[in-house]
């Protein structure tokens, strides 16, 4: 039958027969008393090592248990292995039985059994019992210290991790030279790891130097940890610094690389990091990279470069893999094609609680909250149980549509059916759609009896519900809370501006220019994306920078003719109050989402459909204007704001003019 290896050895356990030590009926029992000397306690251990590094944790529990029953006395090596299969498991009851054997046994202060112990503690969640461990060791050594950061970072502790390393420096610098405990990259991967879990990039900078200090940058695990640190403080160029410093680069560097670029809106970035994952020899993507570059995508709604994708993760046969699947429909709902998204989600065998959130949010952003809610009952129905982003989906989807009703009873269900707290979106999401469809009140009841300090996206929801509604004095307590959170966003006084002015308070109006004026805030510029051909066109507000601006003015002034023969007139509340009639009208022709519309009919072919994406929330006008272009050029238009999907057809948006 061959020398024993990990596998036919599990065999051998799951026969039971390491429970019959004296049964000789089977061949099998023949073979494993001819390689495994039972009598041996170093054959257990080996036994147990085997099946620990298989990753066959129960069974090496049950051959620690069988090397006890059979009389044979542990030894250092029979812990290690037996401690951390404890730890695979989370499986505190038999952790603490491991630790009452090893200190039986006179192994409970060995370095390699504690640093087990303390791992095996803190993966179940009982810190104090690491630390008290920790703390009773007489000499620690790297991997006792290294134990005891990472259970501090596993556990949300990012501030002890950091503090005892800090003690672990200071001891270091305490004891003689020789005697110290020498580092490793492995606690300093550690270290890192606790830096992208607080805020502020100063102390990742420091450790950054301290690891270049200590030769240890060139390590990949180190710099692939630094690059994630610096993106968690919101600093994806020093990232990429990191990146291009590394001379040596795994796969994990690549995607690394490509999700911070993805997840910091960067996606142009992300796509030619990818491009050049490509061209690097030796390295292969996979389907973390392809998730990654999927959600680049999306973010740009880049609809032809996500179907490049699309085609590769058919060619590379994952489009059973579950993360990849979600990641495409992801990028299909993002890039206006929701349709190709529930085909994708149709196809997938297995589906998980993101899988079945995509596609709720999906349907809620388009404007689809029938359907999202069919996909939301069906995924109870299918055994899944929601999570707290699905809720905060479909809350969303119940604002896009003004269901109140239904909104409120999933707001109430899912902290009695559920047991989830609802949390800062959550609120969000509900006064949201109490303020769309102008119950202000209980909009303001419902921040007031939060548990939680309400954000600025709670109080920016209220404003804007204000703006519509025209209600200045709850409009006025909004703005307050909003210039105490967030003094330096332009958006909140210039809604509290044009309030004022629908009020005909002239007088505040012009306080709040001169205030924005003395703090020098100034309104982000509005820019739409329009992808034709692969390549996408930026546009600003009276875009002149465009090549083919010349062309666009003139098609854009032919448009607005033919419009006004049909009865459009312009929406001026859109434009500042202080500007002249004939001043605001000419505003408004060259809003960005107009230019994009008529760049993209002059060069498409026709029933094209044209997608547009606009940094800021469309304004009225501009949504008349490409509703009536829609049916005069008989063409339709996928437009994505900062809030939501508008799907232009025929003269009609599927908003319902609700937005």
């Amino acid at each position: 039958m061959g020398i024993p290896n990990q596998r036919s050895i599990k065999l051998v356990f799951h026969l039971k027969l390491c429970w019959r030590p004296y049964s000789t009926s089977s061949s099998l029992a023949t073979w494993f008393y001819k390689y495994v000397d039972i009598s041996n306690v170093h054959s257990w251990n080996s036994v147990i090592a085997d099946l620990a590094r298989g990753g066959d944790s129960v069974e090496a529990l049950r051959a620690f248990s069988s090397l006890r029953k059979l009389g044979l006395t542990p030894t250092r090596s029979s812990f290690p292995c037996t401690i951390k299969s404890c730890s695979a498991l989370c499986d505190l009851v038999s952790g603490r039985m491991s630790h009452q054997q090893a200190f039986v046994f006179g192994f409970d202060t060995d370095l390699f059994v504690s640093s087990a112990l303390i791992d095996m503690y803190s993966k179940c969640g009982q810190l104090q019992d690491a630390r008290a461990l920790f703390d009773e060791i007489p000499l620690r050594n790297v991997v006792s210290w290294t134990s005891m950061i990472t259970g501090y970072v596993q556990n949300e502790q990012a501030d002890n991790a950091l503090l005892l390393f800090k003690d672990l420096l200071e001891e270091e610098t305490e004891v003689e030279d020789g005697n110290n405990v020498p580092l490793d990259s492995v606690v300093m991967v550690s270290v890192l790891s606790a830096c992208s879990r607080v805020s502020g990039k100063g102390i990742t900078e420091g450790v950054h130097g301290f690891v270049v200090k200590k030769g240890f940058d060139g390590s990949i695990g180190v710099g692939n940890t630094l690059m994630d640190a610096y993106a968690k403080c919101g600093q994806p160029l020093v990232s990429k610094k990191v990146f291009d410093w590394m001379e040596e680069k795994d796969d994990i560097s690549w995607n690394s690389m490509i999700a911070v670029y993805a997840q910091s809106g960067l996606s142009g970035e992300a796509l030619e990091v990818f491009h050049g994952m490509v061209r690097h020899v030796g390295v292969r993507y996979n389907a973390v990279t392809l998730s990654a570059v999927l959600l680049a995508c999306a973010h740009a709604g880049a609809l032809r470069a996500g179907k490049c994708i699309h085609d590769q993760v058919i060619k590379m046969d994952l489009e059973d893999n579950v993360c990849v699947g979600t990641s495409i429909i992801d990028m299909y709902c993002k890039c206006g094609r929701v349709e190709m998204a529930k085909k994708t989600f149709d196809r997938m065998k297995e589906k998980n609680v993101k899988s079945w959130t995509a596609m709720v949010a999906g349907y809620g952003m388009h404007g689809r909250a029938k359907e999202a809610l069919d996909i939301f009952y069906k995924m109870v129905r299918a055994g899944v149980k929601p999570n707290y982003i699905t809720f905060v989906s479909v809350l969303a989807a119940c604002s896009h549509a003004g269901l109140v009703e239904e909104g409120w009873h999933w707001f109430n269900a899912m902290k009695h059916k559920y047991d989830i707290e609802p949390g800062i979106e959550h609120y969000g999401c509900m006064v949201d759609l109490f303020g769309r469809a102008g119950c202000l009140n209980k909009a303001y009841n419902l921040i007031k009896g939060m548990k939680m300090k309400p954000d600025f996206v709670v109080w920016g929801s209220l404003l804007g519900a204000c703006r519509i509604h025209k209600n200045v004095d709850l409009g006025e307590v909004a703005a307050q809370k909003l210039f105490e959170l967030d003094p330096d966003n332009c958006g909140y006084y210039v809604l509290l501006s044009n309030l004022y002015a629908d009020a005909g308070r002239w007088a505040d109006v012009e306080r709040m220019r001169m205030l924005m004026k003395s703090r020098q805030l100034v309104k982000p510029p509005g820019f739409s994306l329009v992808e034709l051909k692969g390549r996408v066109h930026v546009f600003l507000v009276g875009d002149k920078e465009h090549p083919h601006h010349e062309m666009i003015y003139k098609y854009l002034e032919k448009l607005t003719l033919e419009l006004q023969k049909i009865g459009y007139v312009p929406n001026m509340t859109s434009v500042l109050h202080d500007v002249d009639e004939e001043e605001k009208e000419i505003i408004l022709r060259v809003h960005s989402e107009k230019l994009a519309v008529a760049f993209g009919v002059m060069n498409s072919a026709p029933g094209t459909t044209i997608n547009i994406i606009k940094n800021l929330r469309v304004c009225g006008d501009c949504h008349t204007v490409i509703k009536l272009i829609s049916k005069l050029v008989r063409r339709d238009f996928v437009v994505r704001d900062s809030k939501r999907f508008h799907h232009f057809k025929d003269g009609v948006c599927s908003c319902g003019d609700y937005w």
